[in-house]
């Protein structure tokens, strides 16, 4: 267990997010490498796995109520000192995370060839998404137990043991990808199919090396069966927090739901930019995420320990460091947005939906970093509707005017990345004005 209630607030929050970000970044890895040998199977594949991909917001959504519920409760219960109280959240939110693994196997499964149907600009998109969903929702119902052991151990200030798993399934990922999507070695190419089985395989290679160490190496949270058996209040307790932040999530899927059903008129080929260009742009973020990530402990933390004029600073400190870090990768993107796209394609339909894409987007950066970093302050507060609020707002800004927009017949795709700008803007002034009203009431 870290202490995160003294020392200097910003070496804390850099602490925490240096290796936050070496593990998003290797995670990030999982997507990027199966995009590229993807890839070279041509757009239609390229845009299927992209639209596939984006089932993974609604497994966000579902892995952000758990996690943000346990870093939540977790790091208020070390403020405290409350070792008993620590081990029951992490060990209910593992029967949480079994309970969401089954039902991912079901509907994942079950639902995959309805909703590319719906999704894909023609049969051979919606077939590729499909066989990618079949041998990728297995992975994605493994992630809750990640989720729950590495949002224990953040909790408790510790992120390296996670840094170093999601590494190691990198590696296997990256070893895994060309053998089993292109056939290197085996002379049996999968496709598609073979992205969403490594990354299955990764998956559950991390889950068992999470397992082991905190049978062997962790001490201050540790696997007690005896406290697996279902408390409803318990559960409660952790979804009352998590669930707006994953509504934060859901509200993204419906995001990216829309911007599928809108590109759809343009063909497979504006599908696979904004595929590309979308997949680029997450990983642009991952700097901010990643501070946004540490702060959560360090307010939560600090709040259990009644530490108030330390939650401010903390808040301030990523706010700022999040800023400076998204205004200068705004600027590397108004360079040559091009050169990210064409790593994954040449098609020139392609490359030129995926630059404009990118570089109109990018003037959202700062203003995402600034909201990443509010609901993350929610987190640590335990109060995370202001976020969920927040969300829908961008909601109500970008649906309702795209919906009018996508039926003029002057409508451009560039229209679309607008219209997100000044949605993004918007939510990222009422989350400040809601961070300042949370601390009014809850920092007296």
């Amino acid at each position: 267990m870290k202490d995160l209630t003294k020392g200097p607030i910003g070496a804390n929050i850099l602490a925490m997010a240096i290796p936050i970000l070496a593990g998003m970044l290797l995670q990030t890895l999982y997507y990027i490498v199966d995009l590229f040998f993807v890839s070279r199977l041509g757009d239609a594949a390229i845009a299927g796995v992209s639209a596939a991909g984006n089932v993974m917001l609604i497994i966000f959504a579902m892995t952000q109520t758990l996690g943000v519920g346990v870093v939540a409760l977790v790091s208020q219960a070390v403020g405290r000192g409350d070792k008993a109280e620590a081990n029951l959240v992490f060990n209910q939110s593992l029967a949480i995370a079994a309970f969401c693994a089954a039902m991912t196997l079901i509907f994942g499964i079950g639902g995959s060839r309805l909703y590319m149907n719906a999704m894909g600009a023609d049969l051979a998109t919606a077939r590729a998404g499909t066989e990618y969903l079949y041998w990728f929702v297995p992975g994605l119902a493994l992630q809750f137990a990640m989720v729950s052991m590495g949002s224990a151990l953040r909790g408790t200030g510790i992120v390296k043991p996670t840094m170093v798993v999601q590494a190691a399934t990198v590696l296997m990922n990256v070893i895994l990808a060309p053998v089993l999507i292109a056939g290197w070695g085996t002379g049996h190419a999968l496709g598609v199919a073979g992205a969403g089985l490594a990354s299955s395989i990764a998956i559950g290679t991390g889950v068992l090396l999470l397992t082991a160490y905190f049978i062997k190496l962790e001490k201050y949270v540790s696997l007690q069966r005896a406290l697996w058996a279902p408390r409803f209040a318990t559960w409660g307790r952790i979804l009352r927090v998590g669930l707006p932040a994953g509504g934060e999530f859901a509200f993204m899927f419906i995001y990216f739901v829309l911007i599928y059903i809108v590109t759809r008129q343009f063909g497979t080929e504006a599908q696979a930019g904004f595929g590309i260009g979308s997949r680029v742009m997450q990983s642009i973020f991952l700097p901010a995420m990643a501070i946004a990530f540490a702060v959560a402990p360090v307010v939560g933390q600090n709040f259990g320990g009644g530490h108030f004029s330390r939650v401010r600073q903390a808040f301030r400190a990523a706010a700022a460091m999040s800023s400076v870090v998204m205004l200068a990768l705004t600027l590397v993107c108004q360079i040559h947005p091009d050169w990210f796209i064409r790593i994954f394609s040449t098609e020139p339909d392609v490359v030129a939906v995926g630059t404009l894409f990118l570089q109109v987007i990018a003037w959202n950066f700062v203003g995402s970093g600034i909201v990443f970093t509010c609901s993350s302050t929610f987190q640590g507060l335990g109060n995370t509707l202001p976020s969920l609020a927040s969300s829908a707002s961008r909601m109500l800004t970008f649906a309702l005017p795209l919906w009018w927009l996508a039926r003029q017949p002057w409508f451009e795709l560039r229209h679309l990345w607008y219209l997100s700008i000044a949605s993004l803007a918007l939510q990222a002034l009422l989350s400040l004005m809601l961070v300042r009203r949370e601390f009014r009431l809850r920092l007296a």
